[in-house]
C-alpha cells in the first residue's frame, strides 16, 4: 500500500519536470507571456526585408567581433539604424529588452537594429541572448572599445544611440526604455524611415 503514494509522486515529479524541461526549451516556438514574438513570428515579420536588413536579420542573435562595428554600421547607410549599449549584468538593460525584441521584430524591414555588449564577456552575453533572443546581431565590446568607436561611450547602461540613413548620429538617450511605445517614438523622432 506504501508503495502506490510513493510511485504516484515519483510520476508527478517526472511529469513536472518534462513539463518544465519543455518550457525552458530555447526551441520552442511559442508566443512569450509579455508579448514578445515567437521566433517563427520574428522570421514571417521580417521575410522579404530589404538586402542589408535580411544580412543583419540572417545574423540574428549572434555576437561580433568589437573590430567590426563601424564596417557593420557602414554596411547599413541607406537605412536608419537604432544602436543599443547593453551588459548581461545591467538591471535596466534586462528590463527594456522585450522593448527592444518587439519594436526590432516590427520595423525591422525599415529600420537596422545593432546591439552592443559593452564591458561583459562573452559567456554571460551569450546566457543573456538566450534568455532575450533578437532578430539583429550584437557586437561583443568586453574593452569598450567599439561604444567609443560609435559614440556611445560612457558610464550609462543602457543607452541607445540613433543613426539617420546617411550614418549621421542623431540622438543618445541614456537609460531604458520601459515601453515599446516609447522607443517606436524615439525612432519616429530621430531615425524614422526615408519615406
Amino acid at each position: 500500500m506504501r508503495r502506490r503514494p510513493l510511485l504516484l509522486l515519483v510520476v508527478i515529479a517526472l511529469g513536472a519536470i518534462v513539463t518544465v524541461g519543455l518550457l525552458e526549451s530555447p526551441e520552442a516556438e511559442r508566443p512569450s507571456s509579455d508579448g514578445t514574438p515567437s521566433p517563427a513570428e520574428v522570421r514571417e515579420r521580417l521575410a522579404g526585408a530589404p538586402a542589408p536588413l535580411a544580412r543583419l536579420h540572417a545574423r540574428g542573435n549572434q555576437l561580433l567581433p568589437a573590430a567590426t562595428a563601424k564596417r557593420e554600421l557602414a554596411a547599413l547607410e541607406g537605412h536608419p539604424v537604432v544602436v543599443n549599449k547593453w551588459a548581461s549584468w545591467c538591471g535596466p538593460c534586462r528590463a527594456e529588452f522585450p522593448a527592444f525584441q518587439r519594436v526590432s521584430a516590427d520595423l525591422g524591414k525599415q529600420v537596422a537594429f545593432l546591439g552592443v555588449d559593452a564591458g561583459d564577456g562573452p559567456g554571460p552575453a551569450a546566457k543573456f541572448l538566450a534568455e532575450f533572443p533578437t532578430s539583429f546581431p550584437h557586437i561583443s565590446d568586453p574593452k569598450l572599445e567599439a561604444v567609443e568607436a560609435l559614440g556611445i561611450a560612457g558610464s550609462f547602461w543602457p543607452t541607445t544611440a540613433f543613426f539617420d540613413a546617411d550614418g549621421r548620429q542623431t540622438h543618445v538617450r541614456q537609460g531604458p526604455y520601459l515601453s515599446a511605445d516609447d522607443l517606436r517614438a524615439d525612432i519616429e523622432k530621430y531615425a524614422a524611415p526615408a519615406r
